[in-house]
């Protein structure tokens, strides 16, 4: 059995707090910085520019990418062979997301109750996201979301009967609806199947996946370049300025389901769609 203290969990969280919120993951930025070369609208060209040149300030200087810094979602596999000591798992990662946002100056954005809306003060609590694993190491993935987008995703039930192109309607109408809300260019996920919650679990982890890789099903990775290139015909483009970059990359995940559903989730994600991962 291996030790692990709450203090080095809460550590960790603080510096991928900071992490997230400055650093663009590479695979993002490449992408961006692909579109711009390719962007065939000069208004669009210009965003994709002052975006890439946003994300370089934003590492060179220690500041956020965007204003709006999220609220913080962990996505924690802990290996069974590791014992923490000193207190409770998720309390120890709402004490390193109030460190962190502490520490990067960064915005704090959550209330404690959805309707009263009075801030929390210090961006906690974070949604958590546990799986128990094999091993001895405690793997960490936060991702900061930011609600410009979120409040642009949709979920809905299909009957069983329905086909892949009604699920690929969907994801192109959600995008489409959403115009310039979510900060184009966006990054789409799409949860498959399980029940509702399995669905939107599904679909906000699917943001975390490289943009580099596609599903490896070779029949929902083609769903995923079939939507992308639906969306980017739309025309909406960087920022909403119209264009061909609407979208970076789609990014579908599944999980068996009844024989009487198909949940179906899209989380919409803007362009800088931040998170960091660590291994203790």
């Amino acid at each position: 059995m291996r030790e692990l203290s709450c203090g080095q969990i809460a550590e960790a969280v603080a510096e991928l707090c900071v992490r997230a919120n400055t650093v663009l993951p590479r695979e993002i930025r490449i992408l961006i910085e692909d579109a711009g070369k390719s962007e065939k609208s000069p208004a669009g060209r210009e965003v994709l520019g002052d975006l890439c040149e946003n994300y370089r300030l934003a590492e060179r200087e220690g500041l956020p990418i965007c204003q709006d810094t999220g609220m913080a979602v962990v996505f924690a596999e802990v290996g069974q062979e590791v014992h923490i000591t000193g207190g409770g798992f998720e309390d120890a990662i709402n004490e390193g997301v109030r460190l962190g946002y502490e520490r990067g100056f960064l915005r704090k954005s959550v209330v404690s109750d959805p309707l009263r809306r009075v801030n929390t003060g210090d961006n906690t609590p974070a949604v958590i996201h546990t799986r128990v694993v094999p091993g001895r190491e405690i793997r960490l993935c936060l991702a900061p979301k930011g609600f410009g987008s979120e409040n642009m995703s949709a979920m809905k039930l299909f009957l069983p009967s329905c086909s892949s192109g009604e699920i690929l309607d969907f994801i192109v109408k959600t995008v489409e609806d959403a115009g310039s809300n979510p900060c184009p260019p966006v990054i789409v996920g799409v949860g498959l199947g399980g029940t509702i919650e399995m669905a939107a679990l599904l679909s906000k982890k699917s943001l975390v996946r490289p943009m580099d890789k596609r599903n490896s099903d070779p029949f929902y990775a083609e769903l995923e370049e079939k939507a992308l290139k639906r969306i980017n015909a739309l025309g909406l483009g960087p920022q909403g300025f119209g264009g061909s970059t609407t979208a970076l990359a789609v990014n579908i995940e599944t999980f068996p389901t009844h024989i009487a559903g198909l949940p179906c989730v899209v989380n919409m994600s803007c362009h800088a769609t931040r998170h960091a991962e660590t291994v203790l």
